[in-house]
């Protein structure tokens, strides 16, 4: 893994992708990368007329790759449910949970959850059940969903997970990226005990320079934390092409291990992939239980293949 880059990604010719969020960011260099290597990349974007945009740039960029954008809004189960009922494809290679949203000022969804809670993690939830069978048809596959190391902050509040109690956004969005990461244990341990060869794995960008960072306090109005953010990004975070290279890894090396977490390899913050550190409490077989559990009963999908 020492020195990992873009570089060492195997051929992907005859792969089918699916990157959620992959109009601008750690997405869209996901989907480039892939796309180079000679992928069939699906860009599942919240907005139709950013994501034109940015299969025109990765046209550019990678001239004859094979790529389309199909709307999703993750913030709305109706939205999620079209992707997969539309999906044409009959296999599915790679499905990369990149999209989300980062401390946000108070707000919920379509179906009334939460937002980061309910983009971040039962959006995700939602897709990849509704896209497993194509998934667990297809061999080889891999799930690879994005969290933060932001997630120590905080564990989910299995009886309060969409923060009504109280709300602070830091701590919501530290709990969904913890859900991420129960998710990826919890579907991993389904997985193996269906014998199943489908490897579900995380990854996180250390810091990287996207707009996740600026999103919530323009929302908010916050100007000196927007200012605060941008000189961050600008003068001491990574690009998005190095933050990408976790995601990247995790859906491309070989022998990546089920449930695996990949990040920068500097303090987590920056450099080439390595495994990751990760809070004790994403790997407790009871907490993704009970989290897989609740997420059936928020969402309405059921892994029916996966059940134990």
């Amino acid at each position: 893994m020492s020195g990992w880059s873009e570089k060492d990604i195997p051929d992907q010719s005859g792969r089918v992708a699916v990157v959620t969020g992959a109009n601008s960011g750690i997405g869209y260099v996901t989907a480039r990368e892939l796309a180079r290597r000679g992928a069939r990349v699906v860009l599942a974007c919240r907005s139709e007329a950013r994501g034109a945009e940015a299969v025109d740039r990765l046209a550019s960029d990678v001239p004859g790759a094979e790529v389309e954008v199909v709307r999703l809004d993750l913030g709305d189960l109706d939205s999620v449910r079209r992707f997969a009922d539309g999906f044409s494809y009959d296999r599915l290679d790679l499905l990369v949970n990149n999209a989300g949203v980062m401390a946000l000022p108070y707000g919920t969804t379509a179906d009334g959850f939460e937002t980061q809670f309910g983009v971040n993690h039962l959006g995700h939830f939602a897709l990849t059940g509704l896209l497993s069978p194509r998934i667990l048809g297809t061999p080889g596959a891999r799930v690879v969903t994005v969290s933060s190391t932001t997630h120590m902050m905080a564990n989910i509040d299995i009886n309060d997970l969409n923060s009504e109690r109280r709300y602070r956004r830091w701590t919501a969005y530290a709990r969904s990226k913890t859900a991420n990461l129960l998710f990826t244990h919890e579907l991993s341990r389904r997985l193996a005990a269906h014998g199943s060869d489908v490897v579900a794995a995380a990854a996180h960008p250390g810091y990287a320079a996207t707009n996740l960072q600026t999103a919530g306090p323009l929302m908010a109005g916050r100007k000196a934390s927007e200012r605060f953010m941008r000189l961050g990004n600008r003068y001491v975070a990574q690009s998005a092409d190095t933050g990408a290279l976790p995601t990247l890894y995790a859906a491309t090396a070989p022998d990546v291990p089920p449930d695996s977490f990949t990040g920068p390899s500097f303090a987590m913050w920056r450099g080439a992939p390595r495994p990751s550190r990760r809070a004790p409490w994403t790997l407790n077989d009871r907490a993704g239980e009970r989290l897989w559990s609740a997420s059936e009963q928020l969402t309405g999908v059921t892994y029916d293949a996966l059940k134990v």
